[in-house]
């Protein structure tokens, strides 16, 4: 995949990134208490701040590039935030060292980062791009739609310490880099950061990264929430992101991959100041054509009202999306499968109509529905007949 990672950081916790060559989110005091495991003692806004990370650590696979955001901070002399890079994925897993007197450098660290990867040297510009320069500098935008909304919308929220961003946001920002260094990459791989200078540096002492690499498994928390009618539309969507392409449960690749490589994956893709956010957002290649996929979530049955969500998604990237990337959009509902069919199916399913109806430039609205079976979720798609009419002329045919 191409799939940017951003890493909030700070000058002491970058310093150690670039010489230990990792990078890593933190979980403040908390220790992970479910993971492999169907129970916590987290209460619930503990567990999905959690499970949210989780998600954001999944997302990476090997080859993906990673850049890292140094924050602003006057007491160190660090009056601008700058992006600095470029790297990548090491290894297509992240892992889990947990909050504990074992986690890996965390006294020198100053606080806990407990979802970690590992990368590796691509690009590497001693110099970095100010937030200035990356967000609010219009002089070459020739309209809004170029400029990097990913991470507008991130510094709007102030949170969220691993931001995924597209690939035109990435061209442009990899750019950004390379103009300010002249193109001249440092050599060697090992690094260090200059807080005087405020610049990457090489090395001269190699670091090796020796810390714990747990394997995370969401899926016995996930089921237990699932048996008990409780929300876990979060455990869900990492669940997802974590296993989407990898082989692990071909259902789920069936529904949603259809197949097709996939180029880029996202998960909770913020598409607007009040916050929308896509729960899943996938790019699939079909030969020379793109296809973005928006995908909606939800632990519950599907309702009518569920298409109201999905519009937004589908107008955001009409509007500030597709202008940058030519795609195909093609949007997804992913609901709890009901245990008997709902008489009120027809309004449902009417609702899928109206909306194919109003977006005839997007491929049809796919309907997929998961169960839990052994242990294990499967999905699939949940066909639905469309009816289109013209003049006498009525033809009846299968939602792709």
């Amino acid at each position: 995949m191409e799939t940017t990672h951003v890493f909030i950081v700070d000058t002491t916790t970058f310093k150690l990134h670039l010489e230990y060559l990792f990078a890593g989110t933190g979980a403040k005091d908390s220790v992970i208490d479910f993971n492999a495991s169907p129970d916590t003692k987290l209460n619930h806004t503990t567990e999905d701040n959690l499970v949210t990370m989780i998600a954001d650590a999944q997302r990476v696979r090997a080859g993906d590039y990673v850049v890292f955001y140094v924050q602003q901070n006057l007491k160190r002399e660090i009056y601008e935030g700058k992006f600095y890079g470029i790297f990548k994925i090491k290894d297509d897993w992240s892992f889990l060292d947990n909050n504990d007197q074992k986690q890996f450098l965390k006294s020198d660290l100053a606080k806990s980062l407990t979802f970690r990867t590992l990368i590796v040297p691509y690009e590497v510009y001693a110099k970095g791009v100010t937030e200035w320069v990356a967000l609010d500098e219009i002089r070459n935008i020739q309209s809004p739609y170029q400029m990097l909304w990913s991470l507008i919308y991130r510094k709007l929220k102030a949170y969220r310490g691993n931001t995924m961003i597209t690939i035109y946001e990435s061209e442009r920002l990899f750019k950004l880099l390379r103009d300010k260094n002249n193109r001249q990459t440092l050599s060697g791989s090992d690094f260090t950061y200059d807080l005087a200078s405020q610049e990457i540096r090489p090395g001269t002492t190699h670091h090796n990264y020796s810390g714990r690499r747990e394997s995370i498994n969401i899926l016995p928390r996930l089921d237990q929430k699932y048996d008990a009618k409780k929300a876990f539309e979060k455990h869900l969507q990492a669940y997802i992101v974590q296993n989407i392409g990898r082989n692990t449960n071909p259902s789920l690749d069936r529904c949603l991959l259809e197949g097709l490589p996939a180029e880029w994956l996202g998960n909770e893709v913020a598409c607007g100041v009040g916050m929308q956010k896509i729960d899943v957002m996938l790019s699939l290649l079909k030969g020379k054509t793109r296809i973005v996929a928006p995908i909606e979530l939800k632990a519950v049955e599907a309702s009518p009202n569920n298409v109201i969500q999905i519009q937004r998604y589908v107008d955001w990237l009409e509007q500030y999306y597709l202008p940058n990337r030519i795609s195909d959009i093609k949007p997804m509902l992913v609901t709890k499968k009901p245990r008997k069919r709902n008489p009120n199916d027809a309004k449902l399913f009417d609702s899928f109509r109206d909306f194919n109806q109003r977006n005839r430039t997007c491929f049809p609205l796919k309907y997929v529905e998961y169960e839990l079976r052994d242990g294990q979720f499967e999905f699939a798609e949940k066909p639905y007949e469309l009816e289109i009419s013209s003049g006498s002329h009525r033809q009846d045919w299968m939602a792709l």
